[in-house]
């Protein structure tokens, strides 16, 4: 388990960027209820959840793995991505422009 996930700083993140804890639940692929206890030190993120979310925020893997908890995964560097990936990132680039659409 992650320890010390400061759900905060996460929270305020999110905020400056309009987005909100199912947004984030959306683009992991995970229930709101996964993500809540992710948000309380009940659940760790997989490395690949932190290049999500360090894409999602447009900050650096190592900034959301220390603020993710002591144990957090920094992914490695990425190898060429395969094509589920392709595809899993195009769904959620999908879903950030409908979020963007609504907001602007």
């Amino acid at each position: 388990m992650a320890l010390f996930f400061d759900h905060a700083w996460f929270d305020a993140e999110l905020a400056k960027r309009h987005l909100r804890r199912d947004d984030v639940a959306s683009m992991l692929g995970l229930s709101p209820v996964e993500i809540s206890e992710i948000w309380k030190d009940q659940r760790e993120l997989k490395a690949a959840d932190v290049a999500i979310l360090a894409a999602l925020l447009n900050m650096a893997p190592q900034i959301i793995a220390d603020r993710a908890g002591i144990s957090t995964p920094v992914p490695k560097a990425a190898p060429p991505p395969s094509d589920a990936i392709e595809k899993r990132l195009s769904a959620i680039e999908a879903k950030l422009d409908a979020i963007l659409k609504k907001l602007g």
